[in-house]
């Protein structure tokens, strides 16, 4: 039996995955199930093609992080295999938490806890079923092992997660402006101090991989329509779960999935998973399918709104959009919902599942967080917003803020 298996990636090409301690958690039935959750989420009404997985994903940043460790290693920056064995199950493992469609979930169904914290759930059970073998690689996503730059590889202003989702979202989408020089970051990334560096080199690929960021951002992540289609499901889940605890139970969960029912029946927070082992167990079944089979119950639920929901989500009927650049006025938000309320000929107080108010904001980096280091020949260290001659800190880390108005359409 060969030692590696190998998959053939439309955007890298052949990964290897070594048998052993990376194949089992690719193998592993919580790792599997990233195979039936889309990455873009509803993306794909905007831009067809982006039907690519959390699966595809994770196996990408896993490569990436796999050329990345060799690369530094040509480099002299001494790292164990069994490091580099515990960076690469910790970035294989980062969005194991993620629900259906990616965040919805996340506001919905379950609230007080965000997808990084299930994920850590996720990897405590698989390192049981593993008998124990991925301490290192939980300490390493945790940030609590000594060698603080293999933690900067999973979870920084440039790590693993985005060098592969803006390469592989631009590819799936076919925004060819989204595509950045990956490898060349990857060969230009050194360590000094304990700390991830870019060799001067590398100014002009961080400067392109800012800018990308940005525009996908912008393009795909936060485009209007899929941000309106977002609030069509958001809304219908809300009111699903709404019925549910008015005691209506009986019509909206008779033909859901038990994961699924037993999320619109409970009030489920990080307290609820300490408290009940099977929530883990539930949410680890979960995915897309789940989702989209309640819709096909729902569109003929007696509930005028929870009907007209799912079917606006099956035949591709998305919320009205208008963006602005200022909040919405109070009296433009009760206008439409009056309006609303009385062309549906229903209850004012119901109105608002027909319409979302959203603010949406963006920066291309964010002076805050974890830092961009430019490394110089004569050993001085510059942030990226002192050394690039493009980009000015003022550019970088301005937030851009949009108002986006979601409401059915009449």
């Amino acid at each position: 039996m060969t030692n590696i298996t190998i998959i053939n990636d439309p955007v890298f090409g052949f990964i290897r995955i070594p048998r052993g301690l990376l194949y089992d958690i690719v193998s592993h039935p919580l790792f599997q199930r990233l195979n039936r959750i889309n990455q873009l989420g509803l993306a794909s009404v905007v831009y067809p093609g982006a039907r690519h997985t959390r699966f595809q994903h994770s196996l990408g940043a896993f490569h990436l992080m796999s050329e990345t460790i060799l690369s530094l290693q040509q480099k002299g920056q001494f790292i164990f295999d069994s490091e580099a064995e515990a960076v690469q199950a910790a970035i294989l493992m980062h969005d194991i938490g993620h629900g259906p469609f990616s965040h919805v979930l996340e506001h919905t169904l379950i609230h007080g806890i965000s997808h990084e914290d299930i994920s850590l759930m996720m990897m405590e059970q698989i390192n049981h079923d593993l008998h124990d073998q991925l301490g290192m690689a939980i300490a390493i996503f945790k940030d609590q092992y000594p060698k603080r730059f293999l933690h900067q590889l999973i979870s920084s202003q440039l790590d693993m997660d985005r060098l592969d989702y803006l390469r592989r979202d631009s590819f799936f989408t076919g925004v060819t402006e989204g595509n950045i020089g990956s490898a060349r970051i990857i060969k230009m990334l050194n360590v000094v101090d304990d700390r991830l560096v870019v060799e001067q080199k590398g100014i002009y690929s961080l400067e392109n991989y800012l800018t990308t960021r940005r525009l996908m951002y912008w393009q795909v992540y936060l485009h209007k329509t899929a941000v309106a289609y977002e609030k069509v499901l958001v809304n219908m889940l809300r009111r699903a779960k709404y019925l549910t605890q008015q005691g209506e139970s009986e019509e909206i969960l008779s033909h859901l999935s038990a994961p699924l029912a037993y999320f619109l029946q409970n009030d489920v927070d990080a307290q609820w998973f300490k408290e009940h082992d099977e929530a883990l167990r539930m949410y680890g079944e979960l995915d897309d399918s789940d989702i989209w089979s309640a819709m096909k119950a729902w569109r003929h639920s007696h509930d005028k709104i929870l009907s007209t929901l799912a079917t606006d989500m099956l035949d591709r009927r998305i919320f009205r959009v208008e963006v602005h650049e200022h909040p919405i006025p109070e009296e433009r938000i009760e206008e439409l919902q009056q309006e609303i309320a009385k062309k549906m000929d229903i209850p004012l107080e119901d109105a608002h599942y027909m319409m979302e108010v959203v603010t949406l904001s963006k920066d291309m980096y964010s002076a805050d967080e974890d830092s961009i280091d430019i490394l110089y020949k004569d050993g001085t260290i510059r942030d990226i917003t002192q050394a690039s001659e493009l980009l000015n800190v003022e550019l970088l880390s301005r937030k851009v803020s949009k108002y986006y108005l979601c409401y059915q359409r009449l």
